[in-house]
């Protein structure tokens, strides 16, 4: 694998840092641009490293985290007719491993975890002599590598554990990305406990667009509950505060790249109904006019017959509006499967899920709410577990989450049955095979 090497382009506007996009040659000289080493052996130089490692995330990563996958699980129906929209849309043995969709989302993760490996291995170093701003530059740069590793493990079966420069990078299962992750979390959140974050980590890097705590123990409550580490998922979501809000910001120079790609460059529509079968969803649901707007139209759809497609509202309505990093309901709806999974007090479940259900659009940190009355099914686990299910695809409707939702919850899954996802996981990007011979063979489907 390729170690991508990240230069400093622009150091403006409170910190900004330009980063090189995905595909271009990283060795092109720039007069106006510090070198790799005055990045990395400077205290500027690392704080304005740790602002851009998240907007680049933010920028591009984001993108192919919700675009692609949203195509796979039904969210999104490809509308263009580029090839490589086509592959995604089709999906099962059909999608080829040189697929750009798929390129692009492994590539740009081992970008970001990149540069969260440059800021762990220099900023003991460059910061020693101020523990509060090199602690805080740590946790961030673990939470963002943590962020990429437990992507990969949603998307693909194995991935290696770090960015390799020499193109030999071993492959581990996913079990073992998510336990690093969950591993690189645990210590954020030790460091920034032990250590407050300084002021001047706050002013520069997170700017009030990021509640650190928050976000670290939200992500080690998802990458809990995805490895089956059932209490130590609830126990961290219970630790996040549902009022706080982290968001990915944008403008007119940094796009929303959803509105981008939907809008504007009009690759992809959302489906109707959160791309979910009827059955599982209630027309009265608020959460359908917060996500999806008009106009509408209708297409064929070789499994679903007729089919509505929508356009985008919410978080991807204009070029300006911000992404959360995480919703808040996520929590009560991971400690919700917790208490399922662990054969624990149901009615303690229900009353979970009907905060999610029963809230309103105006109680919600950032206005997503299903304003529905509460739940009236079958209280048993594997009636909760599809309660479950319907209110995380509605609530975390083209986050990236819907995949491996589906496979943990149990839904259709192909070849037998296409019309809730057509992968199980990703082919291995054809780029990784070529320069790499430790590439493990791709899964059927």
């Amino acid at each position: 694998m390729k170690r991508y090497r990240t230069r400093l382009a622009a150091l403006a506007a409170g910190s900004l840092l330009l980063l090189t996009a995905p595909g271009c040659d990283l060795n092109i000289p720039n007069p106006n641009s510090p070198s790799d080493a005055v990045v990395l052996t400077t205290r500027d130089g690392l704080l304005a490293l740790s602002v851009g490692m998240r907007q680049y995330y933010a920028n591009n990563t984001l993108g192919s985290v919700i675009l692609g996958p949203g195509a796979t699980t039904r969210e999104l129906r490809g509308v263009a007719t580029f090839t490589s929209v086509l592959e995604i849309e089709t999906g099962t043995a059909a999608l080829p491993n040189f697929n750009s969709y798929v390129g692009n989302l492994w590539s740009q993760l081992y970008r970001v975890m990149s540069m969260a490996e440059d800021l762990q291995a220099n900023a003991p170093t460059v910061l020693s002599a101020d523990p509060a701003t090199r602690d805080a530059v740590l946790a961030h740069a673990n939470l963002f590598k943590a962020i990429a590793l437990g992507t990969l493990a949603q998307n693909f079966e194995q991935a290696p554990l770090n960015s390799d420069r020499s193109g030999q990078a071993t492959f581990v299962p996913r079990t073992q990305l998510l336990a690093e992750a969950i591993r690189l979390l645990s210590e954020a959140q030790q460091l920034i406990t032990a250590t407050a974050p300084s002021a001047e980590f706050t002013t520069k890097v997170t700017a009030g667009t990021l509640d650190l705590a928050n976000t670290i123990n939200a992500h080690r409550a998802r990458y809990n509950l995805a490895a089956g580490n059932y209490a130590a998922a609830a126990a961290a979501a219970a630790l996040v505060n549902l009022g706080s809000k982290s968001a990915f910001v944008y403008n007119a120079q940094n796009p929303n790249p959803i509105y981008q790609s939907i809008v504007f460059g009009r690759n992809f529509r959302p489906r109707n109904l959160f791309g979910l079968p009827a059955s599982l969803v209630n027309r009265r649901d608020a959460r359908l006019s917060f996500y999806l707007t008009n106009p509408t139209n209708v297409v064929q759809d070789p499994l679903l017959g007729s089919d509505t497609l929508r356009s985008v509202a919410g978080f991807f309505a204009l070029q300006n509006t911000s992404i959360p990093i995480y919703l808040p309901d996520e929590m009560r709806l991971i400690q919700a499967e917790a208490i399922v999974r662990q054969n624990g007090d149901l009615a303690q479940a229900v009353t979970l899920i009907d905060a999610v259900r029963t809230q309103a659009p105006s109680d919600d940190a950032f206005g997503v709410g299903a304003a529905l009355p509460a739940y009236a099914g079958a209280v048993t686990a594997d009636a909760l577990l599809t309660e479950i299910y319907r209110q995380r695809a509605a609530e975390l409707f083209m986050t990236g989450l819907r995949l491996p939702d589906s496979r943990r919850l149990g839904r259709p899954a192909p070849p037998a049955a296409l019309i809730e996802r057509t992968r199980n996981f990703y082919p291995y990007p054809q780029q990784e095979r070529l320069t790499n011979p430790n590439v493990p063979e791709d899964p059927a489907i």
